[in-house]
């Protein structure tokens, strides 16, 4: 065992790109904690949320970082011994910067940048430009993933029917080119190069890699294998070395669970890391990294998964004591790890793992914390997937987080998470409850109903006034204008939804339409329910069944 890390790079990734994007005072204070524990570089996320020389609607209203706070924020991390690598997409991911009219010349399909097109590549010479005077960094992540859908647009259009491998490395070739004039080497996902070859599965265990692939890769670029969701040494040591027929010289990339609803998930991310980072070191990979995504909203606080990076960096140290790590922690943070645990909301519906969906799909995780809270209390599109008195077990876990709320550091993650827990008490089955009160003709049970909404109601405002409390500590104010959006519907849909019980208990309605309608199961499995807690991770498909 060493105090010092065994990687030449060991760092994590900050998502600013799903509507949070963090104070420069929050990346500081998140270096200051980093550097402390032995971490050496960021990667900040980007993908439209930095600002491009020459491109006044690139990051427009989206709280983008302006060149002089990337500077700031750059310097203070070399200050701390971290090597601030700018992170960005040059291929797919830029779906926020469609929405103006003077993007849609450019535009492939969806998301995707028009390869060949000259306006693509002075957009990417712009991008390069910018970051060259801002980092001190000689190494950037240009993306270049989950373009599954590369030339199947505009493209094939103005081009007509093309290979979309071809299509690939002729825009790769493009783009390590202009980073080269800027004297930038390159790295990006290895999905896309991966996927290609093994018929479109990122995770196909018996892909074939043809050799002449890895000639074809630009010498300046280096591949990331990315993977989140095992906790199986073995898997990545098959993966790592079928990533190396790809390119000698991979990074590895593994995830701290923040995107998956309000909640972290420490406790599967400890697993995933330990065995990640066993076989990184095992297989001679130098850089390793830990990814904090903010998918469908940034719900989720990034120092809410420090036991993650605490555990991460003491496993790359050859540190794998339980205990000493629990004490470690303690000594740097103040507080005890298994209470830093409590976020997770341990023996609660949400930390149920290795959920089977229909075929024996397996996700690692559940997130009833997300589907629960925004689950409608009459359509209840996830009524199949709860159980009456799943409520309880939150209504256990808000009273052991209470007395965390006072911490001095981490309070407000701890009071957002407590409050959370205190809606998610009456609302993970109060939609059960109505619905069997409605069909049992119970309008006595529906009455007592009415003043759960009522409560209900109090403590979603609790909730929502800790929620932005949380969210202004970190956040630029950008983003939350889609919380006010979600929260707000929310809270008025419960209105509504109550005041239809208070019309039909004094008979002044006959029926409730929506509570007629049969429970399904969300996965297709029609009436056959699972009853089971899932993974499900998308506001617009789980408030409604009709279009947003």
């Amino acid at each position: 065992m060493s105090d010092k890390i065994g990687f030449r790079r060991f760092g994590i990734l900050l998502d600013n790109s799903r509507n949070a994007v963090m104070k420069p005072s929050a990346v500081k204070r998140m270096i200051n904690l980093i550097s402390k524990m032995g971490y050496n570089s960021i990667m900040l996320y980007t993908e439209d949320t930095y600002e491009v020389d020459n491109q006044a609607y690139f990051g427009h209203l989206r709280g983008r970082y302006t060149k002089e706070e990337l500077k700031e924020i750059n310097s203070y991390a070399a200050e701390n011994g971290i090597e601030l690598i700018p992170c960005i997409q040059t291929l797919a991911h830029l779906n926020a910067i469609m929405r103006w009219k003077c993007y849609n010349k450019i535009r492939d399909c969806y998301d995707i940048l028009c390869v060949g097109d000259e306006e693509t590549y002075k957009l990417i010479e712009d991008m390069f430009s910018t970051i060259a005077k801002c980092f001190t960094s000689k190494i950037v992540n240009i993306g270049m993933d989950e373009a599954q859908l590369l030339g199947r647009g505009s493209y094939i259009n103005k081009n007509g029917y093309e290979n979309q491998y071809d299509i690939f490395i002729k825009h790769l070739n493009r783009v390590a080119d202009i980073a080269k004039k800027h004297g930038l080497e390159l790295c990006m996902w290895s999905d896309m190069f991966y996927s290609m070859v093994s018929g479109g599965d990122y995770y196909r265990e018996d892909a074939e890699i043809p050799s002449e692939i890895k000639h074809q890769i630009p010498e300046n670029v280096h591949l990331i294998y990315w993977d989140y969701y095992s906790a199986d040494k073995q898997h990545y040591d098959g993966y790592i070395k079928r990533h190396k027929k790809l390119s000698e010289n991979i990074m590895f990339a593994g995830g701290a669970w923040t995107w998956a609803g309000f909640a972290p998930h420490n406790y599967f991310s400890i697993e995933a890391a330990s065995a990640a980072i066993k076989s990184c070191r095992e297989n001679n990979v130098e850089d390793v990294f830990l990814t904090m995504w903010g998918d469908d909203g940034a719900e989720c606080s990034a120092f809410s998964v420090l036991p993650t990076l605490f555990a991460a960096s003491e496993f790359a140290k050859g540190n794998t004591d339980s205990d000493a790590i629990s004490e470690k922690f303690e000594e740097m943070f103040g507080i005890k790890f298994n209470d830093f645990l409590l976020l997770d909301m341990p023996d609660t519906p949400n930390t149920k793992t290795s959920v089977t969906y229909p075929k024996n799909v397996k996700h690692p995780v559940a997130n009833p914390d997300k589907y629960m809270f925004y689950n409608d209390c009459f359509m209840g599109l996830f009524d199949g997937n709860i159980k009456e008195g799943d409520g309880q077990a939150y209504g256990d876990c808000a009273k052991k987080l209470e007395p965390m709320r006072a911490n001095k550091d981490f309070g407000l993650i701890f009071d957002s998470i407590y409050h959370l827990c205190r809606v998610l008490e009456i609302k993970a089955d109060i939609g059960l409850k109505t619905r069997n009160a409605y069909l049992n003709k119970d309008k006595e049970g529906i009455k007592s109903l009415i003043s759960q909404y009522d409560l209900l109601l109090l403590r979603l405002d609790e909730f929502y006034q800790a929620h932005l409390r949380r969210w202004n500590s970190e956040n630029k104010p950008h983003g939350f204008d889609v919380q006010d959006i979600r929260l707000g519907g929310l809270i008025q849909r419960i209105k509504h939804c109550k005041n239809v019980l208070s019309e039909y208990v004094d008979n002044r309605i006959e029926t409730i339409a929506e509570l007629e309608e049969p429970v399904l199961d969300i996965h297709c499995a029609g009436e056959n329910l699972q009853k089971d807690t899932i993974y499900y991770n998308s506001w617009n498909s789980t408030v409604t069944a009709n279009v947003l």
